[in-house]
């Protein structure tokens, strides 16, 4: 083993090459791709994304970017495809064809089946000259100059490209459709991201009688044994009709004694925080964290039509697991 090889020059060069790579093929974009984009909008039945090797992993990935952002794909392997798997192509799908040489046989078997289904089709090669290349509707030439590979044989710059170009047409598909947040999070319903992105301020509050809540002439004292109970580390103020006129925070708190304030004598209004930040059950919990975030509180009073409805802190969003 060369324990003298400089492992770091030779990342760095790779990482050059595939930098250049993706760099020139912003130059290889053209009417195809728009063509391409209004092929796939049009489509009334799923997108079928197809490849072998090293590009059947990248046409993989591809198809899984776009299942995730509003496009409804999956991949077929084109092997399988010859023998039996063909059933899962419709005439209502259009096709992406990756292959680097426009010339894969096991991609290219498929062309006349293809035909036969009237089944649009979209290449994506580095050779638009190619059979796959003259045989779409729209080619999209993600080809390079050389590989990253110093024996330019490994799928190296061109995969990445590939990559790219996907990623490309995934997030076209996306601004087009106005594909939004929360229907990103219907496709990634688990984990941290799904709660992040599908819960609402209203799944996570506290209504009803959890709600701290002093009337306005309450004293301090009277004020902090509602905080106690409730256990939030604050108080929402109400006028005798409902109204919210300030809330009083754990902060506050400090503030007053800081002051030194009897809270025995003094009453809550003269010590609560004014025009306190409130929001709307049906925006994201995360949209809510944001603002929390923003200005410094860890605590918000949910309003709806002028009357409060609920109360959410920081605690219940690192227990909702969006934070």
């Amino acid at each position: 083993m060369n324990t003298q090889f400089d492992f770091l020059k030779s990342a760095k060069r790779t990482i050059g090459l595939e930098r250049d790579a993706v760099d020139q093929l912003i130059n290889r974009l053209d009417d195809n791709f728009s063509r391409a984009c209004q092929l796939i909008l049009a489509c009334k039945g799923r997108l079928v994304i197809t490849g072998m090797g090293k590009s059947g992993h990248v046409g993989s990935k591809i198809a899984a970017t776009l299942a995730s952002t509003g496009t409804p794909a999956f991949f077929v392997h084109p092997g399988e495809a010859s023998h039996g798997d063909m059933g899962m192509i419709t005439r209502s799908d259009v096709v992406i064809a990756l292959s680097n040489s426009g010339e894969t046989a096991e991609v290219t078997s498929l062309l006349p089946l293809l035909k036969r289904l009237s089944v649009p089709l979209i290449s994506m090669t580095g050779n638009p000259q190619s059979t796959l290349g003259q045989a779409a509707e729209a080619h999209l030439d993600s080809g390079v100059e050389s590989e990253a590979c110093p024996l330019n044989l490994a799928p190296t710059s061109s995969t990445t490209c590939a990559l790219v170009m996907g990623d490309a047409l995934a997030i076209a598909l996306l601004e087009a459709r106005g594909f939004t947040a929360e229907d990103f999070a219907f496709s990634h319903p688990g984990g941290s991201l799904g709660r992040r992105l599908l819960l609402k301020v209203e799944d996570i509050m506290h209504g009803g009688d959890e709600i701290p809540t002093v009337q306005t002439g309450t004293l301090l004292a009277a004020s902090l044994l509602e905080m106690t109970s409730k256990g939030m580390g604050m108080t929402t103020v109400q006028d005798a009709n409902g109204e919210l006129l300030g809330i009083f925070t754990d902060g506050d708190l400090r503030r007053a004694i800081d002051q030194g304030i009897n809270i025995h004598e003094v009453v809550i209004d003269d010590v609560m925080t004014r025009n306190a930040k409130t929001v709307a059950p049906g925006i994201l919990a995360a949209e809510a964290l944001k603002i929390m975030e923003d200005i410094k509180i860890s605590a918000l009073v949910v309003q709806q039509a002028g009357k409060i409805v609920g109360v959410m802190t920081t605690h219940d969003l690192l227990r909702a697991g969006v934070i």
